[in-house]
């Protein structure tokens, strides 16, 4: 039989156990709220783009592979990463004595040519043209020589022993000599047109010329010079390995970093969404909850499977792109190589 005091007890419990479970359910109701939330907020974010893309920084320039023009051995390598270089400046320097011994030949049988033609009377009216043969030869030469010249100052300028002004003064010299150059052919055509037809000699000596023509332009091949002002981002060369245009590995890597941009691909199926002149935001990998705001400048016109399709063999589910380029504001941290996700957005500005 149960005493009062027993069945109290009881009842006492009991109202402790119900009282409990009405605080409990306040709680898992709240907790269960805040994911909702979380997920309406998230929601609202995805609204705001109307399409992403992974991507990769580059220079303004795009990354310039430099590769040899001819099979030589690299005699030096004249620059280091991150040096900053101007166009024409000279990279590297490959040595071949059989490219050197034609380029000296062909100056002796120059010399020899000329004094054969020296000996030999002019024929009327073939003076002023010998003259204007020889001037033009004489503003290659001049040419050839400043921009040696300009050469060497570039290679003392980096080493510390030579300015910029020394520098500029060299290629104000190559200017002036090409210039004159340009002036003492346009004469040379001039009088070429009522002049005599060549004697022997003076043929022998326009192939001599040409000839040693032919030889400075394969020696200049065996400098690597910078085709863009810009930074060095990578060399792969050293002194002594055999260069060769077969080599799949550029010997350099270059760009104008001045500015940097994003090259995105783009999925096929919204590249609808996307519009010159649209406003996006990069999100780098390396700097979380960083946003640097871009602009899109190019859209290409060729469909093409993405760059982690491009090797090996495609499946149904490999999706195309089309690359995007994304001029950034202010890049900020940013560094060529980076990732970066591409966030489009709606914008009325952008340009059909």
């Amino acid at each position: 039989m149960i005493t009062p005091k027993v069945k109290t007890a009881f009842l006492a419990a009991l109202n402790l156990a119900v009282l409990a479970s009405s605080l409990v359910v306040p709680a898992v109701s709240t907790h269960a709220q805040a994911p909702a939330r979380a997920a309406t907020t998230d929601s609202a974010e995805e609204k705001r783009w109307l399409a992403v893309a992974p991507g990769r920084v580059e220079p303004l320039s795009g990354v310039i592979r430099v590769a040899v023009p001819v099979m030589g051995v690299i005699g030096e390598v004249l620059v280091r990463a991150n040096d900053k270089v101007f166009a024409g400046e000279p990279l590297i320097q490959l040595v071949d004595p059989e490219v050197r011994a034609r380029l000296t030949a062909a100056e002796a049988q120059v010399a020899l040519r000329r004094r054969v033609r020296n000996k030999e009377s002019a024929p009327s009216g073939a003076a002023a043209r010998r003259r204007a043969e020889d001037a033009v030869a004489d503003a290659e030469k001049a040419v050839s020589e400043t921009r040696s010249f300009i050469d060497k100052v570039a290679v003392e300028r980096r080493a510390g022993r030579s300015s910029d002004a020394d520098l500029e003064a060299a290629r104000s010299g190559l200017t002036r000599a090409q210039d004159r150059l340009t002036q003492q052919k346009a004469e040379l055509r001039r009088i070429e047109v009522d002049a005599p037809l060549p004697t022997q000699a003076e043929g022998q000596l326009n192939i001599a010329r040409s000839e040693l023509l032919a030889a400075q332009a394969a020696m200049e091949k065996m400098i690597i010079r910078a085709p863009i002002d810009g930074t060095i981002l990578q060399i792969n060369a050293k002194r002594g390995e055999l260069a060769s245009p077969s080599t799949p590995q550029p010997l350099v890597l270059l760009g104008n970093v001045s500015a940097l941009r994003v090259r995105a691909e783009v999925d096929e199926r919204d590249i609808e969404k996307v519009k010159l002149g649209q406003s996006v935001l990069a999100r780098p990998a390396a700097f979380r909850g960083r946003e640097i705001a871009g602009t899109v400048s190019f859209i290409a016109p060729l469909v093409e499977a993405g760059r982690h399709n491009a090797l090996g063999q495609r499946n149904m589910t490999d999706v195309d792109v089309v690359e995007v380029l994304v001029d950034l504001g202010e890049p900020g941290p940013l560094a060529v190589g980076m990732k970066v996700d591409v966030y489009f957005r709606q914008d009325s500005a952008a340009r059909n």
